[in-house]
């Protein structure tokens, strides 16, 4: 039961969405870094490809490594190539991350019909869809005492109310929420786990605009006094996708320095 092997990752194929920038590079970064095969995937090509040639860097001494599919997550017809080239390419999946997602914030008298209709299917929808593709190649990857896993990324607006005006975010988000905990139930006896990282802020490019005016703000109405940092999200992930994680199935975890839960007078 030494740390070594009930955290170990090495030589898992992993397919991480959203995975060249944000959350999404920093949990591709955990990955590759621990030995894992990662495959990344988001609309923007080139930020894959440089994405990639930084992690094969990054992961040369783990024997971990980096490779792209681009794909456009709003188009169900490339969510399917997204599923059939990683199935050319590898016989299994053993995680999958679910973190590709926007933001649309507008005041509530001004907030269009359009902001749903396209956070709602690349937050929530694209997530059953991406999920059920590939559950084949999940299915081949899981084992007895060993299953595949879903990381769903979410959001603690998901879990509280937000103060900012994103009503369609936080409700995709709660609905992820709750679309993980049904497919546990539904995966789980496939031997497939399904678990939510409902994360607090982090440097990425969704946060920086509210970072750069509220950073102070946000840091004060954490207990812990700091946004996240990458190995905060990556451990997590790892802790989720290795044998120290392998009987988690249907959580939640609030990954937000404790942000949720800060009294208030």
């Amino acid at each position: 039961m030494d740390s070594s092997s009930l955290f170990d990752v090495k030589g898992k194929v992993v397919l991480v969405t959203g995975g060249a920038k944000g959350i999404g590079r920093m949990i591709s970064e955990g990955y590759v870094t621990n030995g894992a095969k990662v495959y990344i995937s988001s609309r923007d090509a080139k930020a894959c490809d440089a994405a990639v040639a930084e992690l094969n860097e990054a992961g040369s001494k783990s024997g971990g490594s980096a490779h792209a599919i681009p794909a456009d997550f709003y188009k169900e017809s490339e969510c399917k190539r997204l599923a059939e080239e990683l199935g050319k390419r590898e016989k299994k999946l053993h995680v999958l991350v679910n973190n590709s997602g926007s933001n649309w914030g507008a005041p509530y008298e001004q907030y269009p019909d359009s902001a749903w209709t396209r956070v709602l299917t690349l937050n929530l929808q694209r997530v059953f869809t991406i999920t059920q593709l590939v559950t084949p190649l999940l299915e081949a990857a899981a084992v007895e005492g060993d299953p595949a896993r879903i990381i769903n990324i979410g959001s603690i607006d998901g879990l509280k109310v937000p103060a900012l005006e994103t009503f369609a975010y936080s409700s995709s988000k709660a609905g992820l929420h709750h679309l993980s905990r049904v497919l546990a139930h539904h995966l789980g006896q496939r031997n497939i786990t399904s678990n939510t990282l409902a994360c607090g802020p982090f440097e990425s490019k969704m946060m920086a605009a509210t970072l750069k005016k509220f950073k102070d703000e946000i840091e004060n109405s954490i207990p812990l006094h700091r946004i996240g940092k990458p190995e905060d999200v990556a451990g997590a992930c790892l802790f989720l996708s290795s044998k120290a994680g392998s009987y988690v199935n249907g959580a939640t975890i609030s990954l937000d320095g404790g942000s949720t839960i800060k009294a208030k007078m």
